[in-house]
């Protein structure tokens, strides 16, 4: 199999970890690395033995695909610039700064025939995997995706930053517009959002709640999913899952109770799954499974909740 020509744009800290994962397949040959700090890109390339560039133009023609990590409001520059060349993007979320932006990125994509993945992790959780054909028109999603400050992430606001993952797997589970949303937010440390929590209705009847705080004591990542057949439990960060069956008796009295049912869950490196994707539809030309479109309706939704916290009497400006 021939080798893959990647490289990776800003080598912060998510940037790092995707050199490390291409640095590690047999299938790929890293090819440089990039980032305005010369010393971190020398440093990063040095750890896996690749060039070091400083400037995202500098691998132009060196490269098929690319892995952007730099901060948002660089991502459709950075992006736009690859796509004209024709090299395949996997971009970290969120797609863009603007609807607009992620507009211009995935007209651009198509019209050229070039891979648009957008990094929305969790997709690639072992937990939401072996979900696959369980979540059935859900009624209830309930989701806390909780954390300690760590001053990473705090150029956007915790709906864009944290809260994001879960409108997009939100938005994949439920087939229905939305009806209402109704959201409070509070910065406590940035001038951001640091806490927030919505509550979505659906035109199909299902609720879903989604709190995201980097403000808390503890670092959490859960959902539970209600659902005619049960209680869905997912545990992102130990990749877990419990289900409560909802077991309906036959015969004259009837009845119901609930029954825990195993499901089993194979705990996989999600960022070297969601790359090894990646590198598949480069090969194949298929679709990404998080598609730019993906990432534009999690944006659009995001931007929407932001919206609603803006216009309550709870966000102090």
């Amino acid at each position: 199999m021939e080798k893959v020509q990647v490289g990776v744009v800003g080598v912060g800290y998510l940037g790092q970890f995707h050199a490390e994962k291409y640095a590690k397949m047999d299938e790929v040959e890293l090819v440089g690395v990039v980032d305005v700090d010369p010393s971190r890109a020398k440093e990063i390339a040095q750890r896996y033995l690749t060039q070091p560039f400083f400037h995202h133009t500098d691998l132009f023609s060196k490269v098929q695909a690319v892995s952007i990590a730099v901060p948002t409001h660089l991502h459709h520059n950075l992006t736009k610039d690859f796509l004209l060349q024709g090299v395949d993007v996997l971009l970290e979320k969120p797609i863009a700064n603007t609807l607009e932006e992620a507009d211009e990125l995935i007209g651009l994509a198509e019209s050229r025939g070039l891979i648009l993945q957008v990094g929305h992790l969790e997709r690639f959780n072992g937990a939401v995997l072996a979900l696959e054909g369980i979540v059935q028109n859900p009624r209830f999603i309930e989701s806390h995706r909780l954390g300690p400050f760590t001053g990473r992430g705090a150029d956007v606001n915790v709906v864009l930053d944290l809260m994001i993952h879960d409108i997009d797997i939100t938005l994949n589970w439920v087939d229905s517009e939305v009806k209402q949303i109704h959201a409070v937010g509070f910065p406590f440390i940035t001038h951001h959002l640091d806490f927030a929590n919505a509550r979505i209705e659906f035109e199909n009847g299902c609720i879903a709640n989604l709190t995201a705080s980097r403000v808390s004591m503890e670092k959490s990542r859960k959902t539970r999913v209600l659902q005619a057949g049960g209680i869905l439990s997912i545990d992102y960060i130990s990749q877990k899952v419990s289900f409560l069956e909802r077991v309906t008796h036959a015969g004259r009295t009837g009845g119901s109770e609930m029954l825990e049912r195993k499901i089993s869950v194979k705990k996989i490196d999600p960022l070297e799954t969601e790359i090894r994707s990646f590198l598949q539809c480069v090969r194949t030309r298929k679709q990404a499974r998080v598609s730019g479109k993906d990432g534009r309706r999690a944006l659009e939704f995001a931007f929407k909740i932001i919206q609603e916290i803006s216009d309550s009497s709870s966000f102090e400006r």
